[in-house]
């Protein structure tokens, strides 16, 4: 699977993913759904799991149900994310 088209509807049909990826295709509002949650690491190719690690242990995204209904950005100075029926953006640093 290469791109959105194909990976959202496969995360519908999955029980309360976290998605971790590196393409920026993934980090837009449009695509909150409470089913879901999507990440977008925008660090290196080498430093992801480190950022993977991170953003899990974070108190704001440590479980599931704090996840789920987000799209994120991952980055090296913090966070940033849209919430599903909510129309802003939030963000804070590590």
């Amino acid at each position: 699977m290469k791109d959105r088209s194909e990976i959202v509807p496969l995360l519908h049909t999955l029980r309360r993913p976290t998605f971790f990826t590196r393409d920026h295709d993934f980090y837009k509002p449009d695509l909150c759904h409470s089913r879901y949650c999507l990440v977008f690491l925008d660090v290196a190719f080498d430093e992801a799991a480190e950022f993977v690690r991170r953003f899990l242990r974070h108190a704001t995204f440590r479980n599931q149900a704090q996840r789920m209904g987000k799209v994120v950005r991952v980055h090296h100075r913090g966070v940033g994310y849209w919430e599903v029926n909510v129309r802003k953006a939030y963000a804070f640093s590590w």
